[in-house]
């Protein structure tokens, strides 16, 4: 009898158990869109009991026990979520998850013009923010070469072999073809683009945004090979006080200090910075690699909160530098007949930036940009100098009106650009006034659910040239939730001067002016096409995304800088088109505290003139990025780098060598503080080891294409404070 008894207890109990077991039922779907996020998972907290979302964002999870149970929601690119439930529960749940914020989707892009996040703009856009800003800081802490040089379909190229002197190409075209922007204002436009990437401190930035392929319609001539827009912090009302000290190898020092507040009704931020370096040969030829340099930059800026609807800011750009280059001895004032040769720079840059915002209400806005700039720079080598003066302004007045499917933006502007030179020498001055006016209109339209359209015209009247006509389109097709593809495509213009690189090199010697009445402007097309695709694996542990580009730019009758009789060089308008094409690949996969980044770029472009199709010297065909990242949040980054470099055509018609340069970089962080080290081209790659950069004597050098590092293997490292 006792054992029936203790039989028929043990079945209650399971039948007890059995009736506990609850199946949880929920749709997953995205917080904006309210579309179902088809593989989303949920999971029991502790368990491995869970379920995966099929194409309508629904998931079953079944044997849940009675009572409070946490349930974890995972999706990648969305924050995780996660939720208590009381069982039993009957209802089905809908399940609303949020983009990351540190991700892509809501990331606000001030350069095309849209109030709309990332994810819902056409234009494809890459920019660089937060963490990676700070960590390509530590490598150069002076100037942004590296940060931008570091990214697929972006060089820097330098145009002097002892000045270090620098342009940045995009997608295989010259500098000139790109659109240097500080906050939307065109600050390093004509003269001024000469050495403005190696004057632009990256410690005051809050983000740099990257439009690849024909962006004049957006910010008018200039912008056929794309725009890069350097945009400002702006002060919060928890201070941000930051310094910044860094030491080099190659005998350089930084120190950059950044301030930033806002008081109810006003904000300011102060950036300042003083950079040096002093002359450094490591290939013991006798000629600089990195040239002695003083540099001082100091740009304030005030903000005015009126009220909820207006607000308006005003602030001054200052950089001072003196830059020599050339023969160490004659640097170090150990100068004689034989080592006499220097090239010498100093430059005076100061501009205004004044904006005023006006919301009339939810949907109407008005925008007011005003800039004035000042540019001087004076050159000097043994038996030439150049000194010569820009005084631009930029006027842009826009109206925008936005709506929850489209927006509207339209508006005018006025460009000036006026140079000066002083007569140093018997040939004619190359004095020019640029005036252009403009007028644009864009619209970007939410068709549907899955597509996005983005739309605009641009004609900009430039004087002594005539009109520009510039239509583009863009399209943002989403396809999946995993899945995205931008297709888009426009029409660019690029007014003549003598500021190339093809000048630069030459340190402007002998070229003659621009001749409106003969040389015409540089007009192109372009289009791009990019596919997205992200996804996890081993249950979120491994995140994965590609984006694969493909591009194309045609320039009709491009500028080209020819030689004539008597040692002259004139720019003349070529009998034929520049085309450059190729792709672009971007993986990135995480795991855990890992991330690891592969980039391929292929690039190829050429000159067609006179029935002659030419490859574009200085344009490697092939490249590869591939960076590994260890990372501990707020404690620890450690970071492995690595970049090949295909052979690139030289202008000279003889082939560069292909060459790989490595890097490896630490950080240890604290609330306050970190410190790091950079080990920058550990490998000592350098030109120098591989192949000459002059012809003739150290007196008398010639130089040849600067296509590999000339600095090779430095070490780096530093303090920053957040104070």
């Amino acid at each position: 009898m006792t054992k029936k008894i203790v039989v028929l207890l043990f079945a209650a109990l399971n039948i007890t158990s059995v009736f506990a077991q609850n199946t949880f039922k929920a749709v997953i779907k995205d917080s904006q869109t309210k579309e179902p996020l088809i593989g989303a998972t949920a999971i029991v907290e502790g368990t491995t009991n869970g379920g995966t979302a099929d194409i309508n964002g629904f998931v079953t999870i079944t044997n849940i026990p009675n009572g409070k149970q946490e349930i974890q929601f995972r999706y990648i690119g969305y924050e995780e979520h996660e939720q208590e439930f009381e069982f039993p529960l009957t209802d089905t749940i809908e399940i609303l998850m949020t983009s990351e914020a540190d991700e892509l989707n809501e990331v606000v892009v001030s350069s095309t013009r849209s109030t709309r996040t990332i994810k819902d703009i056409p234009t494809r856009v890459e920019f660089i923010a937060g963490e990676e800003l700070e960590e390509k800081g530590n490598m150069k802490s002076g100037d942004i070469r590296m940060l931008l040089n570091e990214s697929t379909g972006i060089q820097t190229q330098q145009t002097s072999a002892t000045s270090a002197n620098a342009s940045i190409r995009i997608q295989g075209l010259d500098g000139r073809y790109t659109q240097i922007l500080k906050d939307g204002f065109p600050l390093y436009s004509g003269a001024a683009s000469g050495l403005g990437l190696l004057q632009t401190p990256p410690l005051d930035l809050n983000q740099v945004e990257l439009i690849k392929g024909s962006a004049s319609t957006l910010y008018g001539g200039g912008a056929i090979a794309g725009l890069v827009n350097l945009i400002s912090k702006t002060p919060e009302e928890k201070r941000e006080l930051k310094f910044h000290f860094n030491g080099s190898s190659g005998k350089g020092f930084d120190l950059n200090g950044f301030y930033g507040q806002r008081f109810k009704k006003v904000g300011t931020t102060i950036f300042a910075a003083h950079n040096r370096n002093w002359a450094y040969d490591p290939a013991k030829i006798g000629l600089t690699a990195i040239p002695k340099f003083e540099r001082y930059v100091f740009n304030p800026k005030l903000f005015v909160y009126f009220n909820e609807k207006s607000k308006l800011n005003f602030g001054v750009n200052t950089t001072i530098e003196n830059r020599l280059g050339g023969d160490i001895k004659y640097i170090e004032g150990q100068a004689d007949s034989v080592h006499s040769y220097f090239e010498e720079n100093k430059t005076q840059r100061y501009s205004t930036q004044l904006s005023f915002d006006h919301n009339f209400n939810e949907t109407h806005r008005f925008s007011f940009k005003n800039s004035v700039s000042y540019f001087n720079r004076k050159i000097q080598i043994p038996d030439y100098a150049f000194d010569g003066t820009q005084i631009a302004s930029f006027t842009e007045a826009t109206y925008s009106k936005t709506k929850e499917k489209t927006e509207w933006v339209a508006g005018v502007n006025l460009w000036t650009d006026n140079f000066q030179e002083k007569q140093l020498d018997t040939l004619a001055k190359r004095n020019y006034d640029l005036i252009t006016v403009g007028a644009f209109a864009q619209n970007t339209w939410k068709a549907t659910k899955w597509l996005n359209l983005e739309t605009g015209f641009r004609t900009d009247y430039v004087v002594d040239y005539g009109f520009a006509f510039l239509p583009r389109l863009s399209a943002l097709f989403k396809i999946t939730p995993k899945i995205t593809s931008r297709i888009g495509g426009g029409f660019g213009y690029k007014a003549p001067t003598i500021f190339t690189e093809e000048s630069e090199r030459i340190q402007y010697r002998n070229v003659l002016a621009i001749n409106s009445n003969t040389n015409k402007m540089e007009k192109s097309y372009g289009a791009n096409a990019d596919f997205n695709y992200r996804t996890s694996f081993a249950d979120d542990k491994v995140t994965f995304s590609i984006n694969q580009l493909f591009f194309f730019t045609y320039i009709d009758k491009p500028l080209l800088l020819q030689q004539q009789t008597g040692g002259l060089y004139q720019f003349i308008n070529a009998n034929g088109n520049t085309n450059t094409k190729g792709t672009e690949t971007n993986i990135k996969i995480g795991y855990a505290d890992f991330k690891l980044f592969l980039g391929y770029t292929f690039t190829d472009t050429r000159l067609k003139q006179n029935g002659v199709t030419t490859e574009n010297p200085l344009t490697p065909k092939h490249r590869l990025n591939t960076i590994l990242m260890y990372e501990i949040e707020d404690k620890l980054k450690v970071g492995v780098e690595a970049y090949y470099f295909s052979p690139q055509k030289l202008s000279d018609g003889t082939t560069g060598k292909q060459y790989v340069i490595c890097g490896f970089m630490i950080e240890k962080l604290w609330e306050k503080f970190s410190i790091y080290l950079n080990f920058e081209n550990f490998t000592d790659t350098r030109q120098t080891r591989f192949d000459s950069i002059y012809t003739g004597t150290v007196t008398n050098p010639v130089f040849r294409d600067i296509y590999a590092p000339l600095d090779g293997f430095l070490i780096n490292g530093g303090i920053k404070l957040k104070l």
